[in-house]
């Protein structure tokens, strides 16, 4: 099957001659003046943003903070009712029931001893509350539950501070790696090495 060509357009009978063709004339405004200057497009300099393009995003990176410096003002900057975990609150009993009325040296050296026993690999339990429930050790620990301190006590809270500042590392004792430590008043004529004397207590490897 063949098709015929379309016709695309009028005959040649019915084109008519260009010079017998007259065309309206259509008014052109006059929109530029030939004698200015067209304005010609600066470059964008450095100073100017770019509207499609975004500004980079800076994340914001909160990183933790380490305190430093002298004891006292690790423990302002520490200090807390909530000892965070239940370890934390343990360890922060121990040096609060043991240490609260010793200077601040003598509560970290106390709370060094209960870490020292929780990473003696085996010797005692590992884990700041198995140490303080360990048979006969501490004297306040009775049954399988801890005394109750009021949150409120700022005692409590500068030993939550001080059990913060052992967890972690943060300051290093004058007790080194001792596991004993008794009060001044008495004598339990332990034959062991004395590694210091902190306010009222002694301390023994």
């Amino acid at each position: 099957m063949s098709f015929a060509p379309a016709q695309a357009g009028p005959s040649a009978s019915q084109v008519l001659p260009a010079e017998s063709v007259t065309l309206p004339k259509v008014a052109v405004p006059d929109l530029l003046d030939p004698s200015v200057e067209p304005p010609q497009l600066s470059e964008p300099t450095a100073s100017e943003p770019d509207s499609d393009a975004q500004a980079p995003v800076t994340p914001a990176i909160a990183a933790a903070v380490r305190p430093s410096g002298d004891l006292t003002s690790m423990v302002a900057d520490l200090r807390s009712p909530d000892a965070g975990n239940h370890e934390l609150e343990c360890l922060a009993t121990g040096i609060y029931f043991e240490a609260k009325s010793e200077p601040l040296a003598g509560q970290l050296a106390v709370g060094q001893v209960i870490a020292n026993r929780a990473q003696s690999g085996g010797r005692f339990p590992p884990s700041y509350c198995g140490v303080l429930f360990q048979r006969g050790q501490f004297s306040f620990v009775h049954g399988h539950s801890l005394p109750a301190v009021s949150h409120s006590n700022r005692q409590w809270q500068t030993a939550v501070a001080l059990a913060k500042i052992v967890d972690q590392g943060l300051k290093e004792s004058l007790v080194g790696n001792a596991l004993f430590f008794h009060a001044r008043y008495v004598a339990p004529g332990w034959h062991m090495k004395r590694v210091a004397a902190i306010g009222n207590h002694i301390f023994y490897r």
